[in-house]
């Protein structure tokens, strides 16, 4: 029986990209959304192509009964938990001095307290394997626009820390913190060119190049409690 993996926010995106990857490592997917039902589809055919189960899970990851729904679906799936990728994450714009309390809490919830619901109910149904948090580049920073996102993003590299101590050593958790990846619709076109100029590196990151990131924590055993920068020297400026 191939083992299972669980990846949040996965229909589209970076998700994505790691259910993918996980499923050409031969991992049978648990393929999470919210409500990109046409896109979780696609993609679930897209990891079914390569021989693997894939079973898309709707669920709203701020309403803790939706995380047990989550995983009283996986449990049908009869396959032995082995990887969890939190990725699920949303980035409201805000002025701190002005931001509503239900997008300050709907960011907390979803971006820091579904990875704890997740990893808590995940532990149990594990006796080995990995939990990878996809944080930010933006937890080391203090990005006045977004600042809900920052400080979720901050809490959960602490949060992986705090998970790996007690879950070793049969479980490993580590964090995934990308750069500049993919445009989003919150960032005009002229601003995100700016961005990449500002960059070292001058480019964005493939999406291989993060997602080999998880292969490479996956592979290697004996790294557990590390946040991995995958920023194109982002943090250098």
């Amino acid at each position: 029986m191939p083992p299972l993996a669980l990846v949040t926010g996965s229909a589209h995106r970076l998700g994505k990209a790691f259910a993918l990857t996980l499923a050409r490592m031969g991992y049978a997917i648990a393929l999470h959304h919210r409500g990109s039902v046409m896109e979780a589809q696609a993609t679930a055919e897209e990891i079914r192509a390569l021989g693997v189960d894939c079973l898309p899970i709707r669920a709203d990851l701020t309403q803790p009964e939706k995380v047990d729904f989550l995983f009283s679906l996986m449990d049908e799936m009869n396959a032995p938990l082995e990887v969890v990728v939190n990725s699920a994450a949303i980035m409201p714009i805000g002025n701190i001095r002005h931001i509503e309390l239900h997008d300050w809490d709907t960011t907390i919830h979803l971006n820091l307290r579904a990875p704890f619901l997740i990893s808590q109910r995940a532990a149990p149904r594990m006796t080995s394997g990995l939990i990878v948090n996809i944080t930010d580049i933006g937890a080391q920073k203090a990005w006045s626009r977004y600042p809900a996102y920052t400080v979720s993003k901050a809490a959960l590299e602490s949060l992986t820390k705090t998970l790996a101590r007690a879950f070793a050593p049969t479980i490993r958790v580590n964090a995934i913190a990308p750069g500049l990846v993919l445009p989003s619709d919150i960032v005009a076109e002229e601003q995100w060119n700016h961005l990449i100029e500002r960059l070292p590196l001058k480019r964005p990151a493939a999406l291989e190049e993060i997602t080999s990131t998880l292969e490479f924590l996956i592979k290697n055993e004996y790294i557990t409690g590390q946040t991995l920068v995958i920023d194109g020297g982002y943090s250098l400026i």
